[in-house]
């Protein structure tokens, strides 16, 4: 054993990492190979400013306690030469009054499964990428006019082998993403995959930041997934949870002994409402972790967003339940949290301009994505949560009910472009006795998939990017269970497979259509035509492209009934032909709409200068375009 040092620029690491500037923490804390003089080794650092003592113990030295040197900035350090790749290690935190307690590696790369809980030396795997025209087209993009059409997926519970052994995320990457192709999704979006041992939290409480949860497979296997997908033009966001953290006393909690990674203010601590930690955002060696933990999933992994989840809790102090402490100014704001926030997306934006920060966040509160020059947040996209819920509030009702209730469905108009939105039917929905989407819907079997079609359509035609949780294009009755595969048996039922391919066949369409979403954020992108047929119950609206002649006319039928002779306003003279009926009989439907090319008449309707009139089937949405069209739109 020796104590010296292997790492270049060390101390001024150090010094970085408290200021809070630093971005790439992980390549100096942590267990990291070293070279001292000719001897090859490990250094192993750890933050813990107020310990007594730390040590180190491991497989290396048959777990006995080896003194740590404590360093300038709270980091204490020790070279190893015995060290190497796949020996379990643990810190031991001296309190100073005769207790030590033994934490795993908060730098980690690499944990035992749990209910075990050391850390294992492991570096950062070499891989040789084959994503270079994938990352130069995305360097290329404007990420905001390109189609983003997300597939949510809990990494355990997609598929699993016949004696229910979970995938690796190698075989995950060979099944997922050919689906995920035919599904015409652009991204999957998958959730935590960081080292959290209790699977019930779904990865939401999270012990090792910067390793992957053993049971999923290695860091190797996960660069393969991203390279696989990405030379299949497929994206990969990956869910992050900066916020809080996991209490579990071997983690981060109280790491040496004292309040270190959370709040030193009970109050702000603690998170009742999850039974977890709540960073402290304000500390700057915190700032440093998170900050350059973002950078690594990114950087390291080639991933291409992260969904920060659980935002709100980051931004106001009494967003959970029990005492709360007011800031400096006596309110309830978390001003270190905003802070945070700001310097986390301007820092992602200088580094890597071209990847998605999008942010569940729950409130009301104005300026998530706006740029942090105008006072916002700097978010690219934010969740829709408000019209999440009045959209499944809408689609629970019997359909009679629905005419009335129309403003469910059209209030989100009134706030449309406060903020990029991303439009969510998202695990949240289907789980905790709220019922799968099928299950939520009244009606017989045909009905409720009539309404999981018309569900489909409308949100796709919705302005703003969407994203589906697994299971979701299935039409499964179950509520998701996380420790067991989806319904994929449901396949052979009656309905589900002509329910899927609908589903696919929306996403092609959006994907290939620049009018469905390259001006999702553009007033001029929509243009509402019928949104108050409060006795019928139907919407219709103009997606806009960049074009003038690239545009789709919806027309969407939420009532059980047909609705015979719907005036829609068309912006040209000519010929339009329905490209997507979501009652045809491949997607199970009735298939009774005989007419699917419709001439305009000379008459202005909807503040269009031209007329055409539909025959809606019952819950059903109609997309037309153009067939042959003439002249110049006129005002």
């Amino acid at each position: 054993m020796q104590t010296s040092i292997g790492l270049p620029h060390f101390k001024e690491d150090i010094y970085i990492f408290n200021t809070g500037q630093h971005r790439e923490a992980y390549r100096f804390l942590g267990s990291k190979k070293a070279q001292v003089g000719d001897i090859m080794g490990y250094q192993f650092s750890v933050w813990a400013p107020n310990a007594a003592n730390v040590f180190l113990t491991g497989d290396f030295n048959y777990w006995g306690r080896t003194p740590m040197t404590w360093q300038e900035g709270g980091v204490w350090t020790v070279f190893v030469s015995e060290a190497h790749e796949g020996q379990c290690y643990k810190y031991g935190i001296d309190h100073g009054n005769g207790y030590i307690e033994y934490k795993m590696d908060p730098f980690g790369h690499r944990f035992e499964i749990a209910p075990k809980d050391a850390s294992i030396v492991a570096d950062i795997p070499e891989f040789e990428w084959n994503d270079a025209k994938w990352l130069k087209k995305r360097a290329k993009r404007d990420k905001f006019k390109a189609p983003l059409s997300i597939y949510e997926v809990h990494a355990s519970s997609w598929r699993q082998h016949p004696d229910g052994r979970y995938y690796t995320l190698r075989e995950l990457a060979d099944s997922l993403i050919p689906y995920v192709v035919s599904m015409g999704y652009t991204h999957i979006e998958l959730m935590p995959l960081m080292d959290h041992p209790l699977e019930a939290s779904w990865g939401y409480q999270i012990t090792g930041y910067y390793g992957l949860a053993g049971r999923f497979g290695t860091m190797a296997e996960l660069k393969y997934l991203v390279d696989l997908a990405h030379q299949h033009d497929i994206g990969v966001i990956l869910d992050w949870v900066p916020g809080h953290f996991c209490r579990n006393a071997y983690a981060l909690a109280y790491f040496d002994g004292t309040p270190t990674f959370e709040y030193q203010d009970v109050n702000r601590a603690n998170n009742i409402g999850w039974g977890t930690l709540n960073f402290d955002l304000g500390k700057t060696q915190v700032q440093s972790f998170l900050i350059s933990n973002a950078l690594f999933w990114l950087k390291e992994f080639h991933v291409d967003g992260l969904r920060v989840d659980a935002v709100t809790n980051m931004l106001y102090l009494d967003f959970d339940a029990g005492p709360w402490t007011p800031n400096e100014l006596g309110t309830n704001e978390n001003l270190q949290g905003i802070d945070f926030l700001q310097k986390l997306n301007t820092t992602i934006q200088e580094e890597l301009p071209d990847v998605y920060m999008i942010a569940e966040e729950s409130s009301n509160r104005e300026g998530i994505t706006a740029p942090v020059s105008e006072g916002g947040l700097g978010f690219d996209y934010k969740w829709n949560l408000g019209w999440m819920n009045d959209t499944l509030r809408f689609f629970e009702l019997e359909p009679y009910l629905r005419p009335k209730n129309l403003t469910l469905i059209t209030f989100v108009f009134m706030y449309q472009y406060n903020e990029r939105f991303i439009l969510p039917y998202s695990h949240d929905e289907v789980v905790h006795g709220k019922h799968s989407l099928l299950g939520r819907i009244p009606g017989n079997r045909f009905e409720q998939f009539s309404t999981l079609r018309l569900m489909q359509a409308y949100m796709a035609a919705q302005p703003g990017k969407t994203l589906n949780f697994m299971g979701n294009e299935l039409g499964q009755y179950l509520e998701w269970r996380y420790y067991s595969e989806l319904e994929w048996i449901d396949l052979t039922r009656e309905y589900n497979h002509e329910y899927q391919q609908l589903v696919a066949d929306v996403n092609c369409f959006v994907r290939d259509t620049k009018a469905m979403h390259e001006w999702d954020h553009e007033r001029d992108g929509l243009r509402v035509l019928e949104a108050d047929a409060y006795d019928d119950g139907y919407l219709t609206m103009i997606r806009q492209g960049s074009s003038p002649r690239d545009f789709v006319i919806v027309a969407c039928n939420f009532e059980n009934k047909w609705q015979h002779k719907v005036p829609v306003g068309a912006p040209y003279k000519g010929q339009y032909k329905v490209v997507l009926n979501t009652d045809d009989a491949k997607y199970g439907g009735s298939n009774a709409l005989q007419e699917l090319e419709y001439k305009t008449s000379e008459q202005e309707q909807d503040g269009e200068p031209f007329m055409l009139t539909l025959d809606l089937p019952p819950l059903s949405v109609l997309y037309l375009q153009p067939k042959r069209i003439y002249g110049t739109k006129t005002k």
